[in-house]
């Protein structure tokens, strides 16, 4: 009798312990799941030159290699009513289960009249406008890259100029941080070949990272991951040594697969695919690399900024 309950109570045991391991698996399986995946929008530059150009010999390529992969919307005076096309665009991405990435691109006097030259009016057409997109995105996940460029560019400005575009900062991370409060913001600081790390950290705090998630690198540049994540771990380094704040950066990988070339940032030849966009385990540095800059988009020389040119799109591929 006591070898049978004996044996009764082993295969109890077994079975316990079995689904104690099913609990445990299917707990994990649910704890990855819960990190969202980076969204692929569907009306890209790439995306929408595939569609309408299915017979062209490169669209394949395009198509497997760059439009597949989740990247950036940028925002700006051509996106027409501002909150309404934040809101269309989150929505499409909560709709998909995935994590949107959006970067507002309006200030005033933006990149210092170069290939990029425009923004908003007046500082407050501005105020207006980053209100507006902080409300279209709501309470929902957002990853926002602020104003790329605008925070290297002060020392084109003059005394005056720099002190409006800091206040303009300090006033959109507030309403973001309001508006927008599952939204993660990383305001640019440029790439490791522009400002010191200390520089670029006393520039973040006084543009209001302090209630943002970090800030990011290398947007539309070449630089490559061995100079880009020390650099952000070293800027990050100086925001808590010096500044008490704990901050993650992000990092844009979308043609950094064969670094730079030379000192030449405008469409430069024979550059190259980078890591693929994904987030990494919490904790990480950095955060997340992301596609900011969609592959194949001119910076200015080979058409005008942001067009899609597919033959720089398709020569990214393979870095010819």
């Amino acid at each position: 009798m006591k070898s049978r309950l004996k044996i009764l109570a082993l295969a109890l045991a077994c079975q316990m312990g079995a689904l104690a391991a099913v609990t445990a698996a299917t707990s994990a399986t649910a704890a990855t799941s819960a990190t969202p995946e980076l969204y692929v929008d569907p009306q890209s530059s790439a995306a929408t030159w595939v569609r309408d150009h299915r017979d062209d010999p490169r669209a394949a390529d395009i198509g497997a290699r760059i439009a597949s992969q989740p990247g950036a919307r940028w925002f700006g005076g051509w996106s027409g009513e501002i909150g309404a096309a934040v809101d269309k665009y989150v929505d499409g991405a909560a709709e998909a289960g995935r994590l949107p990435v959006l970067v507002a691109y309006n200030i005033p006097a933006r990149d210092c009249g170069q290939h990029s030259a425009g923004g908003a009016g007046s500082i407050a057409a501005y105020r207006d406008w980053i209100r507006a997109f902080a409300g279209g995105i709501g309470g929902r996940a957002a990853v926002v890259v602020l104003e790329p460029d605008a925070l290297p560019q002060l020392d084109c400005l003059d005394a005056g100029g720099k002190a409006s575009r800091l206040q303009l900062f300090q006033y959109a991370t507030g309403q973001l941080k309001t508006l927008a409060p599952n939204a993660q913001v990383f305001i640019d600081i440029g790439n490791s070949d522009w400002l010191a790390p200390q520089e670029a950290a006393a520039r973040l705090v006084d543009a209001g990272v302090a209630v943002a998630a970090g800030f990011a690198l290398n947007v539309s540049n070449y630089r490559t991951d061995g100079e880009s994540n020390p650099y952000g771990i070293a800027v990050a380094n100086a925001l808590r040594d010096k500044y008490q704040l704990d901050k993650s950066f992000v990092v844009d990988t979308s043609r950094n697969g064969n670094g730079p070339l030379g000192k030449e940032w405008c469409d430069p030849a024979g550059r190259r695919l980078g890591a693929a966009p994904r987030i990494h385990a919490a904790g990480s540095q950095p955060a997340m690399t992301l596609w900011i800059k969609s592959p194949g988009e001119a910076d200015g020389c080979a058409a005008a900024a942001g067009a899609f040119v597919p033959d720089l799109a398709h020569k990214m591929i393979d870095g010819r």
